[in-house]
């Protein structure tokens, strides 16, 4: 049994707490939070501690905070010699406290706390010092998902940036879709099932053999009557930028 304490109680730290409750051979011991209630739907108040000193020393902490409070959170731990992994995609495995065998657990998903997720579904990226401490994450994330791998540091920051413009930029321009959609009195859900399919094809097709659109045919007539309809100066720019960046990725072929 690999005893486990997690650190933090956002979105992340909240879907590896549901993980970690129903793996097997896996023991949450406690999770350390400055707002518990935020966890308390999760745990009650049985195993949420809110001070450093009140840690257990236990095989394996996760410290899931924003990066920026990564190395303070590591170097408030109150022990030494133990093992800390961070679930950050984009900051080091150097970023965590000397005193103590560092790694990293990053599990590659979009996190919402109102939105279940399979986690045995979801990749995790793994780093160590040590091939011993490997073995733990992989124990740990092998009990929760069925997609584990080992990344190093420079490919897990290639990884969380094509993250960044599949999902984040991605899920902004459903924003703008759906603002243009209101602002002609149109449902934002007659666009769903063209969503479901444009992400249903890259399973089977490469997002290049994907592509579609007047950008891919270099439709002028229709990109340029597009642009001519846009009002927002914003929305016109991510227009031509994204049009071009298709058309130069065409020329490549």
């Amino acid at each position: 049994m690999i005893t486990v304490a997690v650190i933090g109680a956002g979105n992340v730290a909240q879907h590896l707490i549901l993980a970690f409750q129903k793996a097997k051979d896996i023991q949450l011991v406690q999770v350390l939070a400055r707002k518990p209630k935020q966890l308390t739907h999760l745990l009650g108040s049985h195993g949420i501690v809110t001070e450093y000193s009140q840690l257990k020393e236990v095989d394996l902490y996760i410290i899931a905070v924003s990066d920026n409070a990564i190395a303070t959170v590591s170097s408030q731990i109150p022990f030494k010699n133990k093992l800390v992994v961070h679930t950050s995609g984009s900051m080091e495995l150097n970023v965590l406290d000397s005193k103590n065998r560092k790694g990293v657990f990053y599990p590659l998903q979009t996190f919402s706390k109102a939105k279940p997720l399979d986690f045995s579904q979801i990749p995790i990226a793994l780093e160590a010092e040590n091939k011993s401490d490997y073995t733990v994450l992989e124990t740990v994330a092998n009990a929760i998902s069925t997609q584990v791998h080992h990344i190093n540091s420079e490919q897990r920051k290639a990884l969380h940036i094509a993250a960044v413009f599949v999902c984040n930029f991605t899920n902004h321009l459903y924003k703008i879709g759906n603002d243009i959609c209101i602002e002609n009195n149109l449902s934002f859900d007659l666009l769903k099932p063209l969503i479901l399919e444009t992400a249903d094809k890259i399973i089977t097709l490469s997002p290049t053999d994907a592509q579609t659109g007047p950008a891919k045919r270099e439709d002028t007539v229709t990109i340029n009557a597009h642009l001519n309809f846009l009002k927002n100066h914003t929305q016109k720019d991510i227009y031509k930028l994204l049009t071009q960046s298709i058309i130069d990725n065409g020329k490549k072929l």
